[in-house]
């Protein structure tokens, strides 16, 4: 069953990259006190990801700092050099935390894992957006297969 609102976020780690390289982050430090939008892709520089999903937000960092969110994070089965190519390629500074999930730990103890094996994408994750408040989900946003309507940042921003 994939995570609820009012559930707590489980414990995982991520991986990001630091100005030495590649830097762990626990979920606990990501989330504890802070309120987080978070949303997730199938993968980085795919289609609808990078043309749509992550500008989305990227355009609206501002609006979601005036309703309150601390931190916006993307998160990805991808790894942590994939996501950095991709932060820079999207021309992100520092707006947006990009969260490499590379072993899809994270999307399988959210129950938001995908099986992308048909498309020779392996184990993915779901596209989905939460607002996550010290740790506990606020709300969860689950798009249904193929859709691009409920994880887009015009419509979570709507629902804060």
């Amino acid at each position: 069953m994939s995570i609820q609102k009012g559930d707590k976020i489980p414990s995982t780690n991520f991986m990001t990259m630091g100005p030495d390289g590649p830097e762990p982050i626990d979920s606990e430090t990501l989330f504890n006190g802070k309120r987080v939008a978070l949303f997730a892709v199938p993968g980085a520089f795919t289609p609808t990801c990078s043309a749509k999903h992550l500008p989305g937000y990227k355009n609206l960092v501002s609006e979601f700092k005036e309703k309150g969110i601390d931190t916006i994070a993307c998160t990805s089965v991808n790894d942590v050099f994939v996501m950095d190519a991709w932060g820079k390629d999207q021309g992100l500074q520092g707006e947006i935390i990009l969260l490499a999930d590379g072993n899809g730990s994270f999307a399988k103890a959210v129950g938001l894992e995908l099986d992308g094996s048909g498309f020779g994408m392996g184990s993915r994750s779901q596209r989905y957006a939460m607002v996550i408040n010290d740790t506990i989900v606020e709300n969860v946003f689950v798009e249904n297969g193929g859709e691009f309507k409920v994880s887009a940042a015009d419509y979570l921003l709507e629902n804060l």
